[in-house]
């Protein structure tokens, strides 16, 4: 299968459904039902929670269990304070990048459904050139096109809506996906491919397969804080986004040197349990799947670490797909490099045997 094209018409068609509906940090529930309706013929029940995650479970009555894993939320700004002149500030939700906003149009969420906006900036001609003000958080602003406060509010715009970008997603040069929120909901789309795979080369696992979408990761990984305990897994693989390291401004010193369209990139981290990033690594040598590395240092601020130091400890590991200007609303990966980390959490999945602690002294 290694040589085998995987993103089909219909899985490229629910890919762009996903990226294109907003599904911001708090609430993703819209987004996880669009991922569960695609998911549905490939696992046999899912599990659900307060705040949104989503898990489809293939083989629930076994007693060994392993997570797949990518997080469905993207970066936004909340409303936090509007002006009498009718003007709104910002504050962020997860990390959003102030010095892209400035003349991006924005989507505020409301009881009433989508009020449009933009980031307005002061014209060139205005600005004084000795001493040009970056944007910042305190200096961005959403105009709606509101005379006044009480206008903005008659719209149903108050402190609290959330905002996002209504950018959508585009394929460029043929083969680079283009969109917001590529973070990390490229992770939900690998996940659902790979159990799409196993029932369609009908692969019976000897473990329980927990297919697992969580919520809430951009503010601190708290979605998969949450459902760790209630799956209560013996293995997490994650997957979520790393930097293109290649592209302008970007110190390989610091960042470590990964490229889109050179593969999946396979994580050195305290929270990586050393054997099952072996057994990651043996596999992609053995099916020919191309790789990367990456070092981090204390930890990996993906989802990976929730699951690590849950319960106990859960043996973990993180495979990442590599990924242009993040946090921006023109995140770009390589199809091919989304089609291999899809083929190694399959093959690594097969790899993995029933009842395996991993533990370093066996």
């Amino acid at each position: 299968m290694a040589k085998e094209k995987i993103i089909n018409e219909k899985s490229l068609e629910f890919l762009e459904k996903y990226l294109n509906n907003p599904s911001p940090t708090g609430y993703e529930w819209e987004g996880q039902k669009i991922w569960m309706d695609y998911v549905k013929p490939y696992v046999d029940e899912f599990i659900t929670d307060t705040y949104g995650t989503a898990v489809g479970v293939i083989n629930p009555k076994a007693k060994y269990k392993v997570v797949i894993e990518g997080h469905s939320d993207e970066i936004s700004w909340y409303v936090n304070y509007i002006t009498d002149e009718g003007l709104l500030y910002v504050i962020r939700n997860g990390g959003s990048d102030h010095q892209i906003a400035p003349s991006k149009w924005v989507d505020i969420h409301t009881k009433n459904g989508i009020v449009k906006g933009v980031f307005g900036w002061p014209a060139i001609h205005t600005r004084n050139k000795a001493k040009e003000e970056p944007p910042k958080l305190d200096n961005i602003f959403i105009d709606i096109g509101a005379k006044d406060k009480e206008e903005v509010e008659k719209m149903g715009v108050h402190v609290g809506c959330v905002i996002t970008y209504p950018d959508q997603f585009q394929i460029l040069n043929k083969d680079k996906f283009v969109c917001r929120a590529l973070d990390n909901r490229m992770g939900g789309f690998m996940i659902a491919e790979v159990a799409r795979l196993l029932k369609e080369n009908k692969k019976e696992l000897p473990f329980g397969l927990y297919i697992t979408n969580s919520v809430q990761e951009e503010i601190g990984l708290r979605g998969a804080e949450m459902i760790t305990q209630t799956i209560k897994p013996n293995v997490a693989i994650v997957t979520d986004v790393c930097h293109d390291t290649t592209t302008p401004m970007i110190n390989k010193k610091t960042e470590g040197e990964t490229k889109i369209g050179d593969g999946p990139v396979i994580s050195y981290a305290p929270a990586v349990q050393n054997k099952l990033r072996e057994r990651i690594l043996e596999t992609a040598d053995s099916k020919k799947i191309p790789f990367q590395r990456n070092a981090s240092s204390r930890y990996t601020g993906t989802d990976t670490d929730a699951f690590a130091y849950s319960n106990g400890g859960v043996a973990s590991a993180l495979i990442s797909l590599p990924l242009r200007y993040m946090h921006t609303t023109v995140e770009t990966v390589h199809k091919d490099d989304v089609e291999n980390v899809i083929r190694l959490i399959y093959e690594t999945l097969l790899n993995i045997k029933e009842g395996e602690t991993f533990s370093y002294f066996d």
